[in-house]
């Protein structure tokens, strides 16, 4: 019964956790489209320069705590009151200390606009920590419907705003309070629906007990948002504003891609490995079947969307961002393994393993730091490039050759589990490819793409017997669990 239990949980958490980030996407897709259309190329771009101060400052608010709150047998409130005041008082500071730095930040770009910009973007730092506990909550509960209602709700609420001050002539401030609405309203709804409240009890000993296994997650994640923006601190100072636009613009549409797949991943993953973390034969049935599962959408979604880059964008937000779509179609190539990057992740903080985890990521982000110095000198495409080449030759084998030290899933088992994925999306667009080299209308060209691949995929699919597909439509007619 409680094997039944967990896999009811993991397949309820799987099918919301998408379906909440599928809508996600696609609304964030109609509303970037308006946004993209209406605000210029420079505007993105001074929101693209100062992305990496707040993502770096949620990172250390958050601190690794709702990963380490997750992996806690026991719901203790104490634990939850600790983390809540602690993320407060941290946010706070953080602001703080931005606020009073926005002059230095604005030297650096060499942009005046950014002192007044980044002082009421930093804003929502300080409201994202309200809602930090709160989050742990609803991930450790596994509440994946009830998360994703609030989200979508508080995207299409500032996504309104948005769009309202682009069409008014408000530039890049639209943007700006776009994501404060965002990140305010979120937490609003955290506060009136996850059945917890904080009291005025200062006890941080719990916040001490986490903190050996959170600092690991804290100084991984920051390095990792350093990376992941390193490109727009690069280009920002030593190009412009308007190839921080392009990149980030291609960037963007990536995460859209990847992020439907991860966001569903993550909402999961963790929680469901720390349920059977005792368990080393389980441990490896579950991980194969979920990479399965991710290679099964990760492979043509992915691929799919480079394969689309161009007729997307020129359609989508105009012929003024064509730079932009190379980078896309490379960061796609990546975005396809990183769904899988997200469960060897989540397989290593379920097992407490934070070190490792620290101590690969510093190792790949020092690689991609020195391989974008030294692009940096050839333009951006080259720099994106490395990049790629560097997350798949050095990180993927290093955590093949660890997820196999820790549970014993061989690299060769990985490998045949996502080779027929991608291997049956590289045939079938290829021959896409050849067949739609005729079309010159882009409409009619997007149409048949994606139309003649996804019946393809599904057809090839069908005929191969494959048992996540039979799973998939099994699960959506009600006829067994995932």
């Amino acid at each position: 019964m409680a094997e039944q239990s967990l896999k009811s949980k993991t397949a309820k958490g799987l099918f919301w956790g998408g379906l909440s980030n599928i809508a996600q996407q696609l609304l964030g897709l109609l509303f970037g489209i308006f946004l993209a259309r209406i605000l210029s190329i420079d505007d993105y771009g001074l929101i693209g320069m100062l992305t990496i101060f707040i993502s770096i400052s949620n990172t250390i608010s958050e601190s690794g705590f709702t990963a380490a709150l997750t992996n806690r047998k026991e719901f203790r409130h104490e634990d939850y009151n600790a983390v809540f005041w602690f993320n407060i008082w941290v946010g706070i500071a953080l602001y703080a200390l931005l606020f009073f730095l926005s002059p230095f930040i604005a030297d650096f770009f060499r942009r005046s606009e950014l002192i007044d910009l980044s002082r009421i973007l930093f804003l929502s730092i300080v409201f994202g920590a309200f809602g930090t506990a709160h989050n742990a909550v609803l991930f450790k509960r596994m509440m994946v419907r009830e998360k994703a209602k609030m989200d979508l709700s508080a995207l299409v609420l500032s996504g309104i705003i948005g769009v309202v001050l682009a069409l008014s002539g408000y530039g890049y401030w639209a943007l700006a309070l776009q994501s404060l609405s965002y990140s305010a309203v979120g937490t609003f709804l955290r506060w009136c629906f996850v059945p917890w409240r904080p009291t005025f009890h200062f006890d941080f000993r719990p916040v001490k007990e986490m903190f050996a296994f959170g600092v690991n997650l804290l100084l991984t994640n920051v390095f990792m948002q350093i990376n992941g923006n390193l490109f727009s601190v690069l280009l920002g100072k030593f190009y412009n504003a308007v190839e921080v636009g392009y990149y980030t613009q291609g960037n963007k549409w990536m995460s859209m891609g990847y992020m439907s797949i991860g966001g569903m991943i993550n909402s999961v993953a963790q929680p469901l490995f720390t349920q059977i973390n005792q368990e080393r034969e389980r441990q490896v049935q579950v991980l194969r079947k979920m990479i399965r599962f991710t290679a099964f959408i990760s492979c043509p979604l992915m691929l799919g969307l480079g394969f689309i880059g161009e007729e997307l964008i020129v359609i989508a937000v105009g012929d003024k961002w064509l730079p932009s779509v190379p980078i896309l179609q490379l960061f796609c190539i990546w975005g396809m393994f990183l769904p899988i990057q997200f469960l060897y992740s989540q397989l290593a903080i379920a097992h407490e393993k934070s070190g490792f985890y620290l101590r690969s990521n510093v190792l790949v982000g020092i690689m991609q730091l020195v391989v974008a110095c030294l692009m940096l000198r050839w333009g951006v495409l080259w720099m994106v490039f490395m990049h790629v080449v560097v997350n798949i030759c050095v990180w993927f084998a290093l955590w093949q050759w660890y997820v196999w030290k820790l549970i014993g899933l061989r690299p060769f088992d990985a490998l045949r589990d996502i080779a027929p994925y991608l291997g049956s999306t590289l045939l079938i667009f290829a021959g896409v490819y050849f067949v739609t080299l005729p079309i010159e209308n882009l409409w009619l060209s997007l149409v048949t793409k994606v139309a003649l691949s996804a019946a393809l995929y599904v057809g090839l699919m069908y005929g191969l017997k494959s048992v996540i597909l039979r799973d998939c439509i099994d699960f959506v007619l009600g006829k067994k669990r995932l």
